[in-house]
């Protein structure tokens, strides 16, 4: 059975006032239940639990200081995981909620443990694991990082074949504006990376690509997309779609 492991961001999720976007899940939910539909084992790192915790506070903005996201994390972690359930009753699909951080995967004993679990939730057919750091803990995680070495990790630990990372842009571009389609390395796009360039700063692709070389290193090959067109994700499954790819050389 082949695996992947999708990541979608905070900035595919949320609207432009932080909260959770209804019609963003419903898009991810249906794409991801299309790829269980065709046999696959499908592992769902979702960002997005401080966006929906946000309204609970009184907060009509994405919190600035730590203790405000971390309790909006808290809340917000409950009602991400309620939305999936619904989205995902509609397709005959259970969610399982695994929320992890650095130290789980540091530690080889606890490390095996999770990876137990995964095998264990990858046997049927209908559940679908959901993957979050645990934010409300997590302090320098939560402060400094993101999702993304998180599911390159997750991609390793299940021995995936493929790694999807969906954000808000279509992939790494030139300097002329053009999608790089693929890559056999990282060092072949990093000198395309510039910050000026939008919503996705230098800081967003250098984790992105960390994860990258990360999950290539591990022999996962692994594609930046538009998560606002998740629909793609069965064709990245055969090879197509819209995003840069990032290939495992043969000899790898």
């Amino acid at each position: 059975m082949k695996r992947v492991v999708v990541k979608v961001g905070t900035g595919v999720l949320t609207s432009e006032d932080g909260t959770l976007s209804a019609e963003a899940l419903s898009r991810l939910v249906a794409a991801i239940a299309d790829l269980k539909e065709a046999g696959l084992g499908v592992v769902l790192v979702s960002s997005g639990a401080v966006g929906a915790g946000i309204s609970a506070l009184g907060l009509d903005q994405y919190p600035e200081d730590v203790k405000s996201r971390q309790a909006a994390a808290a809340v917000g972690q409950c009602r991400l995981m309620h939305a999936y359930q619904n989205l995902f009753r509609g397709f005959e699909q259970n969610v399982a909620q695994l929320l992890l951080t650095a130290s789980d995967l540091a530690s080889e004993k606890r490390s095996q443990y999770i990876q137990d679990t995964f095998e264990r939730l990858l046997e049927e057919s209908s559940i679908i694991p959901i993957i979050n750091e645990n934010d409300s803990v997590a302090v320098e995680e939560l402060k400094f990082g993101d999702n993304d070495m998180l599911s390159a990790r997750v991609a390793d630990l299940i021995k995936a074949d493929l790694l999807v990372l969906l954000t808000s842009v279509d992939g790494v571009k030139d300097e002329g504006g053009e999608l790089i389609a693929s890559a056999a390395s990282v060092a072949e796009v990093v000198k395309h990376v510039d910050g000026s360039k939008g919503r996705f700063s230098i800081g967003g692709m250098a984790t992105k690509l960390e994860a990258v070389q990360y999950a290539l290193d591990h022999g996962v090959e692994t594609i930046i997309a538009n998560g606002d067109a998740p629909e793609g994700l069965k064709d990245f499954v055969k090879g197509e779609g819209v995003g840069t790819r990032f290939r495992i050389e043969k000899n790898h």
